[in-house]
């Protein structure tokens, strides 16, 4: 029987927006919309890991779990390893990571990849969306990911690299890349233990260090792509959008 973990790293210090998990939509910071979000999975305990005590209180205040870890970690990656060790709870089989800058991720594709994780035994597994507007491939804030095979909503497919470079809507499988990972725990130990590699290093992508170690990632088709919040003007647009909808 396998036991799924939600992780959520998170912390104060964005380059681009500093502070935005704490920013409110609904009057709810952000980072408490992400949680509420792998709540509604329903797939297993949901865990915010920060560095922040900012942010551990803020969580709790709104009847979520937060645990404090270290301040040196390189990516989130590393800050969820650490919450699994923390929290010590047994039998985990797979981790899920979601971004906290992400609070409009639809819950049904976190479900999805689930699924799929279990269904093909997968070591890494992530999500991609059909890119409608050449202002996601010209954008080098956005990540994309190629893929060996083109999405369908009943597939799980090799992801053959990542980039932040603007690229060419010529290119076969080219899809926009959200920031939802599933592990096997045994695969994310591996790769917090491998060291940076310079591809990874170059592009600002540590997702590209498993791919450099041959460590296989898999893609799922999303819905739609999640408006992520990386500087102000996101933060506006998608908390007019969410406000609207409530």
């Amino acid at each position: 029987m396998s036991k799924v973990l939600v992780l959520i790293p998170s912390r104060m210090s964005a380059k681009r927006l500093h502070g935005k998990p704490l920013l409110e939509i609904n009057n709810i910071p952000i980072i408490s919309h992400v949680f509420n979000r792998g709540i509604e999975t329903k797939l297993g305990e949901v865990v915010v890991c920060t560095e922040d005590q900012e942010i551990k209180t803020a969580v709790e205040k709104n009847n979520g779990k937060a645990i404090l870890t270290g301040t040196h970690h390189k990516n989130g990656t590393e800050r969820i390893y650490e919450g699994l060790q923390k929290l010590k709870i047994k039998d985990v089989s797979h981790i899920i990571s979601l971004q906290g800058d992400e609070p409009a991720i639809n819950p049904e594709d976190i479900k999805t990849l689930c699924s799929f994780m279990l269904k093909y035994n997968s070591e890494i597994g992530t999500l991609g969306a059909e890119i409608k507007e050449d202002s996601i491939l010209n954008n080098e804030n956005v990540v994309k990911v190629i893929t060996d095979k083109k999405l369908n909503n009943d597939n799980f497919v090799k992801a053959i690299n990542f980039s932040r470079k603007i690229l060419s809507k010529d290119i076969k499988n080219i899809y926009h890349h959200i920031g939802v990972y599933c592990y096997k725990v045994s695969i994310l130990e591996k790769f917090v233990n491998l060291k940076p590699t310079k591809n990874e290093l170059n592009n600002s992508l540590e997702q590209l260090r498993a791919i450099d170690n041959n460590i296989k990632i898999d893609v799922a088709l999303a819905s739609s792509s999640p408006v992520g919040i990386d500087t102000k003007e996101d933060y506006l647009a998608l908390k007019k959008i969410m406000e609207y909808k409530s």
